[in-house]
């Protein structure tokens, strides 16, 4: 195939097929971002393949069969992150007694009702969020920002309720880790 006609072929799928694309993966990962990265990427790699084509099925089951194989990537990445991130952290925060390293107790913080009313907290409640991985920056926001049910959460995100506990447990010491640095001690 000559390079003007792939480039046209290929122009022709990303105005024909963007849209749906992108519905459907941001119902996968919830994120603008990410969702166009892999959307891009399933461009990409429909760009480098489309010599191998042999519409043996339609343009849109072919483009959504490699989207479906990035999201899966994407996810892959973000358990491997996690699993990582995980370990790490408990070795940071716990000795091998299971119990709180000295210089990683909480602290006492003190009872404000209002701090999610103050911008300044916000943002650097915000800032702390975006440094979780994805699925636990999502988890603790529809927990405990918009106040959704654990089972509707596990659904969203395409998680057990076990592993949900477990995120939800371990994205709260970050976030207290986070925000006695970037807050507490700082006010």
């Amino acid at each position: 195939m000559h390079t003007d006609d792939i480039k046209d072929q290929i122009i022709s799928l990303v105005r024909t097929y963007t849209n749906e694309l992108f519905v459907y993966t941001m119902i996968k990962v919830g994120q603008k971002e990410i969702a166009e990265d892999i959307i891009q990427e399933t461009f990409l790699s429909a760009y480098q393949s489309i010599g191998n084509f042999q519409n043996k099925s339609s343009a849109k089951t072919w483009l959504f069969s490699i989207l479906k194989h990035k999201i899966a990537d994407y996810f892959r990445l973000q358990y491997k992150n996690s699993i990582e991130t995980s370990s790490d952290i408990i070795e940071k925060y716990f000795d091998q007694n299971h119990r709180w390293k000295r210089e990683y107790r909480p602290s006492k913080w003190t009872e404000d009702n209002h701090l999610l009313d103050d911008p300044a907290f916000s943002k650097v409640l915000a800032d702390c969020l975006k440094k979780l991985p994805g699925k636990w920056s999502a988890a603790v926001q529809l927990k405990y920002l918009e106040e959704e049910e654990s089972q509707a959460i596990c659904s969203r995100l395409g998680i057990t309720v076990a592993n949900f506990w477990q995120i939800i447990h371990r994205a709260k010491l970050q976030l207290r880790n986070c925000l006695d640095i970037n807050w507490f001690k700082n006010n």
